[in-house]
Parts: C-alpha cells; sequence; structure tokens
C-alpha cells in the first residue's frame, strides 16, 4: 500500500477565520475548544478506502437545510494524487445526506493556497419525512478516498492555484474565464 499523504490542522487563525464566516462572531475561547477537539481524518478498518472526517461541533439540520462546515482539516499529498471527498454512506443511505457539490475534488497544489488548503464541506439534508438530524461532534460525516490519477500526452497545464473554489479558472488577474 503507498502512503502518499497526511492530514494536518490548518493554523488556529484560518480555523477562526472559516469559523467566523460560516456561524458568526464567538469568542477565542469558544472557537479555541472547538479547534482543540478536532480530530484528524482516519480509517475505521484496515480494509477501508475511505477517511473518515468528524464533525467539529454538534450539528442539527431540518429537512431541507444546508450547512457549511469548516473542517480545520488540510492534507499534504504527493503530485499525482487527489483526495475526493463522499458523504459517509450510512448517511446518505438512510438519511439523504449529501455534499452539494456532488463529489469533493481536493487537488494536490491546494495545500499551498493562502487559505492553507483548509477543507470545508456543504451537505445538505435532504429527508422528507419531517424528521431533524442530529449529529454530535466527533461524529464521522465525511469519508476521502486518495486516487492517484493520469494527464494526457500533450498535456502542458503550468498555471499555478491559490485558492479553493473557482482558482483553477480564473486567468492571471484573478478573473474568472
Amino acid at each position: 500500500m503507498k502512503r502518499i499523504a497526511q492530514f494536518h490542522k490548518v493554523s488556529f487563525q484560518q480555523f477562526k477565520d472559516g469559523w467566523v464566516d460560516t456561524f458568526g462572531e464567538m469568542t477565542d475561547d469558544e472557537i479555541q475548544c472547538i479547534y482543540d477537539n478536532i480530530k484528524l481524518p482516519k480509517r475505521a478498518t484496515k480494509g477501508s478506502a475511505g477517511y473518515d472526517f468528524y464533525l467539529p461541533c454538534d450539528l442539527s439540520l431540518r429537512p431541507g437545510e444546508i450547512a457549511k462546515i469548516p473542517t480545520g482539516i488540510r492534507v499534504e499529498m504527493e503530485d499525482d494524487w487527489v483526495l475526493k471527498l463522499y458523504p459517509r454512506s450510512g448517511l446518505g443511505f438512510k438519511y439523504r445526506l449529501q455534499l452539494n457539490n456532488t463529489v469533493g475534488i481536493i487537488d494536490s497544489d491546494y495545500f499551498h493556497s493562502d487559505n492553507e488548503g483548509h477543507i470545508f464541506c456543504k451537505i445538505t439534508y435532504d429527508m422528507t419525512q419531517g424528521k431533524n438530524l442530529e449529529l454530535n461532534q466527533g461524529d464521522a460525516f465525511i469519508q476521502g478516498i486518495f486516487l492517484e490519477y493520469g494527464i494526457t500526452v500533450d498535456d502542458d497545464a503550468s498555471a499555478t492555484r491559490n485558492g479553493g473554489f473557482g482558482s483553477t479558472s480564473k486567468n492571471q488577474e484573478g478573473k474568472e474565464e
């Protein structure tokens, strides 16, 4: 088995910026407590392909409700690998918990972005039976799988990334193409 990556926490300041942007103002002590309890992703068994990502806080979702989660996690991986994020199978099957972008793609060069490669996850609770979904801090809610990828023989990509969503479709002046 190839060992090609390592998970890290983002810095406290990066996590705080993402947390406040998502959930609004809180005291530094409250955010520090959440940050200190972040668990790095892990596989549940030696045969598991997916690394479970854990909720940094309790979460209650009503049917149709959306939540953006700053995970506090970044991943350093070798070139030519990607981390693909999916909902945990049980949560998707039982509760129709979905990633809003269907599959999250974390490229190897995202680690070096100004936001430290902070992985966010936006989920929707798509249940139609009127029952709230209660998840606790530390519950596994998404899973990440590392995959090696190839490129075409005539590939000539030379740009460098700085940022997350939309950063690879911007020209040198930072404008969307």
